[in-house]
């Protein structure tokens, strides 16, 4: 039965409202933004310190209004330390819960299975995992690390053992998380290269309770330096309170959970940590005169206000935590939430200023951390989740 001229009217009125309406709607709904930490499990030290960041940067965000009256939601999914957890929690955020962007995986071992996975799904993704192979602008165009990679963090630690300590005979020591094993691979060969005589290499069961035979095995070939690479603050202090329980002094360097409050926890006596070196960053890191950058210490203010424990943590994680919600906002704010527009702001992104550091990108460089902040510092210095710079080092 064909329509009235009334009818009809009344049927495109009703269209045009329901085509304006929608928008309006749409237009308050939350943002929503994919967030896999490792908030559980042997790997979970980096994950929580980095939570504590993202959950202040989303109050601050949301308290001010959010981005265009519409509030952020970080949809969380804690991948328990484990690749494949990691892997169905992104599958379930890309595909279930639609999200824009993806922060994350924060540990290296989920985010090797992880990444391929977002690549394939067309999601952004913003990671500050160190395993060279996570980035690739060829293979991963819409990946952004806004970290170190293994190789700017290997050279700074062989750079120190070699140059700086004048160590030759070196120990490498990981466990066998894919971030363990894929950093024994880089740094050996660089160590090498740099002329040191790599004595001792190993990858260990994390969990193994008794460390006192790989740790002779290094004492015995005549290691003058140990070098653990872990984020397992459990197996760290293993390595740690074996070197002290045998009375060897010899220094250990590596890894920025050797410095963790975890780890400092877990071992026997305080004066064990001495003579340890974990990497860390210049921007968290106090001068020879005690003090942090202005941009770092209103940091520090806002984290004591809001009552966010530093004790058992780095600084330096609950800063990433912190700048990487606060990036990928600004990134929706200027350019909207499709993915392409995300990648190609990100693909413009110069010195953006984060508390853990400025982070630079472009088309052909998704590696946004610079060399030069990458440092060592004494593990025994730490206050409030920073540390002095290591001795060799100037100001």
């Amino acid at each position: 039965m064909p329509l009235t001229r009334r009818q009809a009217l009344a049927s495109a009125a009703a269209a045009i409202a329901g085509t304006i309406a929608r928008p309006a709607i749409a237009a308050k709904e939350p943002i929503r933004i994919g967030y896999l930490p490792a908030l559980t499990g042997p790997s979970s030290s980096t994950g929580i310190g980095m939570n504590r960041g993202s959950e202040l940067a989303l109050r601050e965000i949301n308290a001010a209004g959010g981005i265009d009256g519409r509030q952020i939601e970080l949809i969380l999914r804690d991948t328990q330390s484990e690749p494949t957890k990691a892997v169905n929690a992104a599958a379930e955020l890309t595909r279930g819960e639609k999200v824009s962007v993806v922060f994350g995986p924060v540990n290296s071992g989920e985010s090797l299975a992880v990444v391929p996975l977002l690549a394939r799904s067309n999601t952004p993704q913003i990671h500050p995992c160190w395993v060279d192979s996570l980035t690739d602008p060829a293979k991963y165009p819409m990946c952004f690390r806004n970290a170190p990679t293994n190789q700017q963090i290997g050279d700074a630690a062989n750079r120190y053992v070699v140059d700086v300590l004048k160590r030759k005979k070196v120990a490498v020591i990981s466990d066998t998380t894919g971030y363990g094993t894929a950093s024994v691979n880089a740094y050996v060969p660089m160590l090498k290269a740099r002329g040191a005589d790599v004595i001792y290499q190993g990858n260990i069961d994390a969990a193994n309770p008794d460390l006192t035979p790989e740790i002779l095995r290094m004492r015995d070939a005549g290691a003058a330096a140990i070098m653990p690479w872990s984020v397992n603050p459990g197996f760290l202090s293993r390595i740690i309170n074996t070197r002290g329980q045998m009375g060897w002094d010899v220094p250990i360097i590596g890894q920025t959970t050797l410095g963790s409050g975890q780890t400092r926890a877990l071992l026997d006596k305080p004066e064990y940590w001495a003579k340890v070196y974990p990497n860390n960053f210049r921007p968290v890191c106090y001068t020879p005169d005690g003090k942090l950058t202005d941009r770092t210490t209103s940091f520090l203010d806002r984290l004591k206000s809001a009552k966010i424990e530093l004790s058992d943590t780095l600084l330096w994680w609950v800063a990433v935590g912190y700048d990487t919600p606060r990036m990928i906002a600004e990134a929706i704010r200027n350019v909207g939430t499709e993915p392409q527009q995300i990648v190609s702001y990100l693909n413009r992104l110069k010195a953006y200023p984060g508390v853990y550091g400025d982070i630079s990108f472009t088309p052909e460089q998704h590696n946004g951390y610079p060399d030069e902040e990458v440092v060592m510092v004494e593990a025994d210095s730490l206050r409030n989740g920073a540390f002095k710079l290591a001795p060799g080092y100037s100001a």
